[in-house]
């Protein structure tokens, strides 16, 4: 081991602002996946301190929503400015956290300061409809109000900024937010909670307890779940975490946005540009550790170009740098725990009883530190089937011949989840196909660029299986608001609807 990244976690807490007691001393130990130092022990919350949460946050909404929206985006506006200043020490932290490359840290960051500026433009643009009424002297109308307390619970693989996405829009909306973020991940919450308390100390008016973070596992989460005082659970997670956050807080009558699975996939058509497509691909299937939601993880490959193609692919996979990408330039850098190391190798072998081919997926030995790290595998299928159905949070990508495209599109779309896809084609007509209402069932659908790389200003999120929730851009802040249906007679009688006679 070279350094001490539990030393510079440390530092960087404390020159941001986070009180040592809560990440020192507690029972939850938390480390780097870089070299499986432990960071941290960071105490725990209980059900009953996210009940007093909760209470907290309800007495910040009931002043907090009575703040002009462009006043509350004033406060993001803030929040942005802080980023900015502290983007270096937080995108370090997200990579000693989550194993990330220095450029993929940043750009978590960069992420944060982006949904910021949308939201703060957002806040002037919280717009409802003037709606045509059959009644005379009537006008009707439809306005949007903040909903309540936001619970967000955040996954390990973008630690903070899936978070930004849910509470800047969350906060102009009006609702205070309190954030449960993966056990595996808890520092950059910490981090990220201090760095919006310096903006929330420049404003000077808002209420206490508008953002708040909880710490701790499943019992954590589920007391944030359960709790009526809950308007809106943002969970992002496995399908399986989702099949039991979404019928709960549909049992109280809570709303849900869900970020679950995504079993990623892109199909390469005979008249793609292969050089684009093999860039495009390697970096889908390979950045981040495979350990994004939308890592692409099937590959349909036109019989035509096959051969031309998917050895270039392994060819690739076999080069591509992996180890620490702190100490290195490696593009590739380690899976979040052993456990993950685990299920990869389960996978592989699944795939290979099932008649696959392996390129890959060995361990590789990274110094004498304890790192899961493993060299990224590319496995050809005869068929889909098996593993090649499931979501495995590693990178592996399973590649696939197709030889008819209405039969490659059925099976594109012949998996549980639907978070995104893409296609390769200078064939137009393949092309909208792939669009249509006939093509890709997926929340995203792209042309020419892998799965991976979503911009804050689209609604994100996906279909069946991953939930169908969105975030970020677009309309996705209705899902933080109420909406109320407003009509005003400024006549001097009293028609009905419908015709409707009512006479007394």
């Amino acid at each position: 081991m070279t350094r001490s990244y539990a030393a510079e976690a440390t530092a960087i807490l404390n020159h941001l602002g986070v009180d040592p007691a809560r990440h020192t001393g507690g029972t939850m130990a938390v480390f780097t996946p870089l070299t499986g130092e432990q960071t941290a022990s960071l105490p725990t919350d209980t059900a009953g301190s996210v009940a007093d949460a909760v209470t907290r946050a309800q007495a910040a909404f009931r002043d907090w929503r009575r703040v002009p929206a462009p006043r509350r985006g004033e406060l993001v506006r803030l929040f942005g400015e802080e980023l900015r200043a502290a983007k270096d020490e937080l995108g370090r932290l997200v990579s000693i956290e989550a194993g990330k490359s220095p450029s993929e840290g940043a750009g978590e960051v960069q992420e944060m300061i982006d949904i910021c500026d949308f939201a703060v433009g957002l806040s002037r643009q919280l717009y409802g409809l003037t709606i045509a009424t059959e009644r005379p002297d009537h006008r009707m109308m439809e306005t949007w109000h903040p909903l309540g307390v936001v619970g967000v619970i955040s996954a390990f693989n973008f630690p903070v900024a899936v978070w930004s996405w849910n509470t800047a829009l969350a906060l102009v909306c009006g609702n205070p937010v309190i954030w449960k973020p993966s056990e595996k991940t808890p520092l950059t919450a910490l981090a990220s909670q201090a760095i919006l308390d310096r903006a929330l100390a420049r404003f000077g008016s808002a209420p206490a307890h508008l953002a708040q973070v909880v710490i701790g596992g499943r019992d954590v989460g589920e007391a944030l779940v359960d709790h009526p005082g809950v308007a809106l659970v943002s969970a992002t997670g496995s399908t399986r975490m989702g099949r039991s956050v979404g019928p709960r807080v549909a049992a109280r009558f809570g709303r849900t946005i869900l970020e679950l699975g995504g079993n990623n996939a892109g199909i390469v058509c005979p008249s793609a540009d292969l050089d684009m497509a093999l860039r495009a691909i390697a970096f889908g299937a390979m950045g981040t550790a495979g350990q994004r939601c939308t890592t692409m993880r099937r590959l349909f490959v036109h019989d035509s170009v096959y051969d031309a193609l998917v050895p270039r692919l392994v060819k690739a996979y076999a080069s591509v740098s992996v180890g620490n990408p702190l100490e290195t330039a490696a593009l590739v850098g380690p899976l979040i725990d052993g456990a993950a190391f685990d299920a990869m190798q389960a996978a592989l072998a699944a795939a290979k009883a099932a008649g696959g081919t392996v390129h890959g997926g060995d361990r590789v030995t990274v110094g004498t530190d304890a790192g899961q790290y493993a060299r990224p595998a590319l496995v050809e299928m005869p068929t889909q089937v098996g593993p090649v159905l499931e979501e495995t949070f590693a990178p592996i990508l399973y590649v696939m011949r197709y030889t008819d495209f209405d039969a490659v599109v059925e099976d594109h779309n012949a998996v549980g989840a639907g978070l995104s896809s893409s296609i390769f084609t200078l064939d137009m007509r393949e092309m909208e196909q792939f669009l249509s209402a006939a093509g890709s069932d997926c929340g995203i659908a792209n042309v020419n660029i892998g799965t991976s790389g979503a911009e804050i200003g689209g609604a994100f999120g996906g279909e069946k299986e991953t939930g169908g929730g969105r975030e970020s851009g677009s309309d996705a802040w209705k899902a933080y608001m109420r909406r109320a249906t407003n009509t005003v007679n400024y006549g001097r009688s009293l028609p009905l609807a419908q015709g409707v006679v009512f006479d007394i």
